[in-house]
């Protein structure tokens, strides 16, 4: 093989210069200990808020919605005040300490006094005299500190690996790195999921090695929090590094040639929503990720009813979520390095635009039906060696599984494909507006349905038909949309400036 030919193969598979591994290395380790904690604090707040005594999955619209959404605009708040008086390297410290320092009292103080703390007497009162849809929330508040685990974990995500590494990377890499290395953070981000779910999966199963009395939920925490503080204490050493020894070289950082966000127009709800209404084809960008996010917010929270029900150990819970990560990881991978490419280049936008709600259609259905009509198939299943409630839950594994990562590897781009052809103005407007509507009403509307379902219908078992019927009108809706879209970016594409 030629010289020549093999650089281009390198270019190929590796685009990266042997310089600029200085710069790469420490960013993708720093993408990968964020990310590896944000999988193990996922794992660990779901397995304690469904597992939890008298909770469920019941209890996770609840969290999101009076305890996620609240915690984060309160972060902001803080967060805009203390941008004004430090420096941003101080700014990143203090935004990632007090994560730290919450695990690590919530593994010695919190979790080992929970029954002293909680008030079970009082949330088994309550529960005894409220209607069932109202349980979720009463868990809330009897398992406090376990909701406060998920509040803090969720916000891990949301202020650490969004706000603060990615802003980070957006004012320290150059535009033409940005097109070479953020495609290897992603790939790094789920060597992360790999590793958390072994991790995961090694504490949790830690359990059948420990003598009687020793709580072994206990020894499972403590060992994963050990691993968020070391791995937290890298993150906070590498920033360091970063900042210290790799951002003073000029080939590295130039502030004239970072990649500069254009800055997004402050826009209110309604605002939002008038911008929207008035754009066809902003507004289909916006149904596909509203779709989206109420869609698998109200699939998660019956899968995971059913995890909580086959395993109702917190250490048997967080064995499977450890196996469910890492099937993640190497499908998205597989799905990133094999798929995304050429289902793009072969069949187009439309079709990988499509796959996505069409993989949540079809595994969903059979998912539903499984959990709805689990008595009429229950000897049918057990001809076949296993029972209905095994099955659902398998079924709604893999579900999950393909709903993640053609999210990750055909969702995401195909959507950022759409802002290419129009004006500045609105691909800054546009996004501005679907951030505003498209995320709160993704995260909030699944929340919103499941609690007047359970208000009104009942306990997640009555309410699971017509969760379903619900998924399946939002889904029918997200493909007549992405259908629509794909017309008016063809012809976007085709002409421009129109």
């Amino acid at each position: 093989m030629k010289k020549t030919e093999f650089g281009k193969l390198r270019t190929i598979f590796w685009p990266i210069h042997n310089y600029e591994l200085k710069k790469l290395l420490p960013m993708l380790f720093m993408f990968f200990f964020i990310s590896f904690n944000y999988s193990v604090v996922r794992n660990i707040k779901d397995a304690l808020v469904v597992t939890g005594p008298g909770s469920g999955a019941e209890v996770i619209p609840y969290l999101k919605l009076y305890g996620v959404i609240p915690a984060a605009l309160i972060f902001m708040v803080i967060f805009a005040k203390l941008s004004n008086i430090l420096s941003k390297p101080n700014l990143f410290y203090v935004s990632v300490v007090p994560f730290i320092i919450f695990f690590l009292v919530f593994d010695l103080v919190l979790y080992p006094a929970r029954d002293a703390i909680h008030p079970h007497e009082l949330g088994e009162h309550l529960q005894s005299i409220a209607p069932r849809g109202f349980y979720g929330f009463i868990a809330m508040f009897r398992n406090w500190s376990f909701s406060l685990f998920y509040i803090f974990a969720e916000l891990w995500g949301s202020v650490v690996l969004s706000l603060l590494f990615w802003g980070f990377a957006n004012d320290t890499t150059k535009i033409e790195e940005s097109k070479r290395f953020y495609a290897l953070f992603g790939i790094g981000a789920n060597i992360a999921l790999e590793f958390s779910g072994l991790a995961t999966k090694h504490y949790a199963s830690i359990r059948s090695d420990l003598p009687a009395g020793v709580d072994p939920m206990q020894v499972t925490l403590d060992g994963l929090t050990m691993l968020f503080a070391f791995a937290g204490v890298c993150v906070i050493a590498i920033y360091w590094w970063i900042n210290r020894y790799v951002l003073t070289e000029s080939r590295f950082y130039d502030p004239t040639k970072v990649k500069k966000k254009a800055a997004k127009p402050k826009m209110s709800l309604m605002d939002s929503f008038r911008y929207l209404t008035h754009s066809k084809y902003m507004g289909y960008i916006a149904i596909l990720v509203i779709a989206y996010g109420i869609s698998i917010n109200l699939i998660e929270v019956t899968w995971k009813n059913q995890v909580g029900i086959l395993y109702p150990s917190t250490n048997e819970y967080l064995t499977f979520m450890g196996n469910y990560n890492r099937a993640v990881a190497w499908t998205t991978i597989f799905m990133m390095l094999f798929v995304t490419g050429n289902v793009l280049r072969v069949f187009g936008w439309k079709v990988a635009a499509l796959i996505t709600p069409t993989v949540l259609l079809v595994t969903g259905l059979i998912f539903f039906a499984l959990v709805i009509f689990m008595g009429q198939v229950e000897s049918t299943i057990s001809a076949m060696g296993t029972t209905p409630l095994v099955a659902a839950v398998l079924v709604g594994t893999i579900q999950n599984v393909m709903s993640k990562s053609s999210k990750y590897s055909l969702f995401d781009p195909t959507k950022e494909m759409t802002y290419i052809p129009l004006d500045q103005e609105s691909k800054v407007k546009g996004k501005a507006a679907i951030d505003v509507v498209g995320s709160r009403l993704g995260k909030a509307g699944g929340s919103f349905i499941q609690q007047g379902l359970f208000t009104f219908v009942g306990p997640l078992s009555a309410v699971t038909p017509h969760i379903a019927i619900i998924i399946f009108g939002i889904i029918s809706t997200w493909i007549y949309a992405a259908s629509k879209l794909s017309k008016e970016f063809a012809y976007k594409s085709e002409h421009p400036s129109s």
